[in-house]
């Protein structure tokens, strides 16, 4: 379900702001080759589904399209293929390889991309957190599904412990080695820019209890000042993702990232 905002006041962060300040401009080819890309991306994930099934056989309960591709803002250059499996009684780490190696034997490129999500039926296994939970029961699109297993839905409560304990931690600690990085390598371009965009994905996760796309995530820190993050570094990295640009350009802004630590810090105090 999308987060909807009905009232111009939060009554932690203070008034919220009528307009987003985010910059409406985007290129007609990137959001065209995104689309493109996207409906690639998809008729890949039927494939590689048909190989899983095979695979699995009866054991597979259902396996799930959830991230970018499920609840909007796929980029073809920065998402991963972000895919929910459920299985009777779990994985191996013999079998998870064995189907990871599917994904790229079928598509070098896509395969490369894959990010897989998977538990048995009961929830108590495998890698699963609260928030990717929550995306696949507001968001999942089905790619196969012989039985509809689906767990508990996590409290805002579990989605706040889980965010202040390795979620948080890593960003931080990549913020700092970023922050005081000489020079920003191709190879990290991608975790650069998502190092900026976090601190808005945090504080939507943390105050919604929703999973959403970085665009939701972005309005909604947008409209609410109080929290203290730099929203216009955000919103440039956001620019920077939906255009499929090098993020080399943010990088000198990297001196801002400490204060964005030091603001979702304080978003933590806000339990």
């Amino acid at each position: 379900m999308a987060h909807v905002r009905e009232k111009n006041f939060d009554p932690i962060t203070g008034p919220l702001t009528r307009e987003s300040a985010i910059p409406p401009v985007l290129t007609t080819s990137a959001v065209e080759g995104d689309e493109l890309a996207k409906a690639s991306v998809i008729a890949f994930a039927s494939r590689l589904a048909e190989r899983w099934q095979q695979v699995l056989g009866g054991d597979l309960l259902g396996l799930y399209l959830i991230g970018s591709l499920a609840h909007a803002g796929f980029s073809r250059r920065h998402s991963d293929i972000d895919l929910a499996l459920i299985t009777a009684a779990g994985l191996s780490e013999q079998a998870l390889v064995h189907l990871r190696g599917e994904a790229v034997a079928l598509s070098v490129d896509w395969g490369a991309k894959v990010s897989v999500f998977w538990t048995d039926r009961q929830f108590s296994l495998g890698r699963f957190p609260p928030l990717d939970r929550i995306d696949l029961l507001d968001h999942a699109i089905a790619l196969i599904e012989h039985e509809p297993v689906w767990p508990p839905r996590p409290t805002l409560e579990d989605v706040r412990g889980y965010l202040r304990g390795a979620p948080f931690s890593g960003w931080a600690e990549r913020a700092r080695n970023f922050a005081a990085a000489q020079t920003l390598e191709p190879k990290d371009h991608k975790a650069y820019l998502r190092t900026l965009l976090y601190p808005s994905r945090f504080c939507y996760s943390w105050m919604s209890g929703l999973m959403g796309s970085n665009d939701d995530a972005v309005a909604f820190v947008a409209e609410r000042p109080g929290i203290g993050l730099n929203i216009g570094l955000i919103e440039r990295a956001l620019q920077c993702r939906r255009t499929s640009a090098d993020p080399d350009a943010l990088f000198p802004e990297r001196t801002l990232l400490p204060s964005q630590i030091d603001a979702c810090g304080c978003v933590l105090l806000l339990d």
